[in-house]
């Protein structure tokens, strides 16, 4: 393949994204609607959904809808229509989280969720993982790998779904001969089209968030090896779910080729490790190097998940 091939036999890691709604808007109490709670239908995370027997469990659908819809804001019916609960119900959970700062109304019948909801992420993630582990593990891959550069991407929310460089284990290279100005590292690697290590992010999270990335346009600065056809792309996060890893070749900049290997805390995507090599050098990933890929994503996501005193047992 030009673009990328996966080593066949790696141990299969699949999470399936959940699908996005597409249901519309309707007020609560509209004619239209019938009372009582209804079957989600939106695919496969939406119908074992459960129905919410508590005001809590019911609090946390709604919540969990705004995720998992995507988009920008929401209405109560739509929401009532995901979760299967009654509209008056999702309506008055969405005024009570208006005044606990959860909710915010954003316009005539619109909802959505409120800012202090990115702070109690920053809580969650919060001593997660520090700079020596991820330097323990960065320096391990790269002396495993002959001196391979060592990159931790991980997830970055904030102007649609990207990724950011956090750390790296480069030895004395000023990373001048990946031949790209600091302006077009930034535009190429943020994206999660392009690079082992933005499919292997892009391949495990959600599908609405899979469709925006898809409608973004091809880095111009992308080397030749990019995935330019959705299609081709698509199928690529299959293959990669498939084989717990990625391998790109070319796909950033000229004369460089990747492998990259998912980091999961709690059963979602946090990020990537990769380890880039020049061509010349590595025109196929050996098997050895797609192995201490996965184990340095593995150990960073066994610190992640379990949490820095766990990690260390």
């Amino acid at each position: 393949m030009g673009n990328s091939t996966t080593a066949p036999g790696s141990p299969a890691s699949a999470a399936t994204p959940a699908s996005a709604s597409g249901t519309a808007v309707t007020a609560p109490g509209s004619p239209g609607r019938k009372s009582g709670r209804r079957t989600a239908r939106n695919g496969p995370s939406a119908g074992t959904r459960a129905s919410g027997s508590s005001h809590a469990e019911r609090v946390f659908l709604v919540q969990t809808a705004f995720a998992e819809l995507g988009g920008s804001a929401h209405g109560p019916g739509e929401i009532a229509e995901f979760t299967g609960l009654d509209d008056s119900v999702v309506y008055r959970i969405l005024q009570s989280g208006i005044y606990q700062r959860i909710f915010e109304r954003v316009d005539r019948g619109l909802y959505r969720l409120c800012t202090s909801a990115a702070q109690l992420a920053f809580t969650a993630l919060d001593h997660r993982l520090d700079g020596t582990v991820t330097q323990t593990v960065l320096q391990e891959l790269r002396r495993a790998t002959d001196g391979g550069l060592a990159f931790l991407y991980m997830v970055a929310p904030f102007s649609g779904a990207q990724r950011q460089c956090v750390d790296m284990a480069v030895g004395d290279s000023d990373l001048a001969e990946l031949g790209m100005t600091p302006r077009d590292v930034l535009s190429v690697t943020r994206s999660l089209r392009t690079g082992a290590s933005g499919r292997t992010i892009l391949a495990y999270l959600p599908e609405v968030l899979q469709q925006r990335v898809l409608a973004e346009p091809v880095p111009d600065q992308a080397g030749p090896g990019v995935y330019r056809d959705n299609d081709a792309l698509v199928a690529s996060l299959a293959e990669v779910r498939d084989l717990g890893h990625a391998l790109g070749y070319e796909e950033c900049m000229a004369g460089w080729n990747s492998c990259a290997a998912p980091i999961m805390w709690d059963g979602s995507i946090m990020g990537a490790v990769l380890l880039l090599k020049l061509k010349s050098v590595m025109p196929v990933a050996p098997e050895n190097v797609i192995e201490a890929t996965k184990e340095a994503a593995a150990e960073l996501s066994r610190y992640g998940a379990a949490g820095p005193e766990a990690g260390q047992a």
